[in-house]
């Protein structure tokens, strides 16, 4: 079974615009696509950017609600606010991804109240409403301290792992980390091993249903 790949770009403001705009040129010769994690109060003029790789192909994910314990009736609130503050920026996103990777049970409740269609976590992609997921761990470069040769080594390692298994392949970078050495090349050496082994570039918005994969 071949496997997909999907890469996520989150931390993308005015100070990070040069690099994620970076990344994406790097990425469009490899015909990959972007899940874009947008936050909306932190794109200021980058959301002109946003825009932009929208019309090229890349997908906008809502970014956001990190807390463990947060209840459905506030993770409401916050989805109904963060909705209001992408539509006055002309965004939308039926998809979502929790910051730290995790998502609370009452934001999952609420996620399908507000017609979300998919929650992107740190081991799956769910379904909102069915709860049926496709399973991929989130390989990530996230930590703040110094990047190192080996780190680079195991984020190639397990894109070449994941993708040789087949199923679903899920890189994700911040895009404030891509001013240290190595990190970008990190990324896209990801990226290329994981296309060695035939995975096939997608988004979390266009990913296959689990029931379409299942009927298959």
């Amino acid at each position: 079974m071949h496997s997909q790949l999907v890469v996520s770009l989150s931390g993308i403001g005015p100070q990070t615009l040069d690099r994620c705009a970076g990344l994406a040129a790097a990425l469009d010769p490899r015909q990959v696509p972007l899940s874009l994690l947008v936050a909306p109060r932190e794109l200021g003029r980058a959301q002109e950017w946003v825009r932009h790789r929208t019309s090229l192909g890349d997908a906008v994910v809502l970014h956001g609600l990190g807390q463990r314990r947060l209840p459905a009736y506030e993770a409401g609130l916050l989805l109904m606010g963060a909705r209001l503050q992408m539509d006055a920026i002309g965004l939308s996103a039926d998809t979502f991804a929790p910051r730290r990777c995790v998502a609370s049970p009452g934001t999952l409740i609420a996620l399908a109240k507000h017609r979300f269609h998919r929650c992107a976590d740190a081991h799956a992609v769910r379904e909102v409403g069915s709860g049926l997921a496709t399973l991929g761990r989130l390989h990530a470069l996230t930590e703040r301290t110094s990047f190192g040769e080996l780190r680079s080594l195991a984020l190639v390692y397990a894109a070449a792992r994941s993708a040789r298994r087949g199923g679903l392949t899920r890189i994700t970078v911040d895009a404030r980390d891509l001013h240290r050495p190595g990190a970008r090349q990190a990324v896209l050496d990801a990226v290329d091993i994981a296309l060695a082994h035939d995975a096939a570039p997608t988004t979390y918005v266009r990913l296959p249903s689990p029931r379409l994969a299942s009927a298959a």
